[in-house]
């Protein structure tokens, strides 16, 4: 569980936390966006980091021990989200083969 401490010493209420966190969605998302599921709430940050990472090629390696996941868990859990790769691969194995 998140704990946030307000002015007053105490921890901040579920509602107050929601509250800004709508207004945080409001500020930076655009309408479209804020209508669909992206940054629903502050846990959807991390598959969308981890998601951004894998689709930019960080080992997933790497990704895993960021994440603190291992490799099994990180791609039953994460593969459905890499987009893109099909290409990014065959550009690799041809730069390889032309070495």
């Amino acid at each position: 569980m998140l704990w946030l401490w307000g002015y007053g010493g105490g921890p901040v209420s579920k509602e107050t936390y929601a509250r800004v966190w709508r207004a945080a969605r409001a500020t930076a998302l655009t309408p479209v966006q804020q209508r669909s599921p992206l940054a629903r709430r502050p846990y959807d940050l991390r598959h969308a980091a981890v998601s951004l990472w894998l689709n930019e090629g960080v080992p997933a390696t790497q990704v895993a021990e960021w994440a603190g996941h291992s490799v099994q868990v990180l791609l039953r859990v994460y593969a459905k989200c890499v987009d893109g790769q099909y290409d990014v691969a065959l550009r690799r194995i041809g730069r390889a083969i032309k070495e």
